[in-house]
């Protein structure tokens, strides 16, 4: 079924919205969650909260791009999980490095001064990550978007761990630069 259609189920409040959203975006959605979770039930449980969090918020918003819409609502909701259940405790999860890897460009505060600095500083990210050459910007969008092992992304690109892991730094050093370019950072 297209995009288009279930968008649409969803506009007429048609639960078939959901199995069919299920049915196409269930496998990404909880590939999602299991790399931020490392847990198949706590990853099962984000995935059916995407589905009514969708139902809530559809309408009366339209996605341009249900995929991503998804991805982001997953991405949230499992974020938002592994704050909860204080994931530290469970082990094997790529967050915890992948927030470490992160924190030399990207302070961790939780005071921001308020939420028009966090969405302006979010479009300067998307910015620097539509301006690298594809596949830095794809490594670095699978690395801290979707938190992707640096076994996954090095075996997808046929390139070893340590190659990952300097195209990663140095694209992390870049936006770094980039940040400070832009007000955001001070060194």
């Amino acid at each position: 079924m297209t995009d288009d259609k279930i968008i649409e189920l969803y506009w007429k409040r048609n639960s078939e919205a959901i199995v069919q959203s299920n049915k196409k975006y269930g496998g990404y959605c909880f590939k999602i969650a299991k790399n931020i979770l490392s847990n198949n039930q706590d990853s099962e449980e984000c995935v059916n909260d995407t589905w009514l969090r969708a139902w809530n918020i559809i309408p009366p918003n339209k996605p341009n791009e249900l995929k991503m819409f998804f991805a982001k609502l997953i991405r949230r909701i499992s974020f938002n999980r592994f704050k909860f259940l204080g994931a530290k405790k469970r082990g094997g999860g790529q967050i915890e490095l992948v927030l470490d890897e992160l924190n030399e460009c990207i302070s961790d505060t939780e005071d921001v001064e308020d939420e028009v600095i966090t969405k302006e500083l979010g479009e300067c990210i998307r910015v620097f990550v539509r301006d690298l050459p594809v596949r830095e910007g794809d490594i670095f969008t699978r690395r801290y978007f979707f938190t992707e092992s640096i076994e996954q992304i090095a075996k997808r690109y046929s390139i070893t761990t340590n190659n990952t892991m300097v195209i990663l730094s140095r694209t992390r050093q870049k936006l770094k630069l980039h940040l400070i370019k832009e007000g955001y950072l001070y060194e």
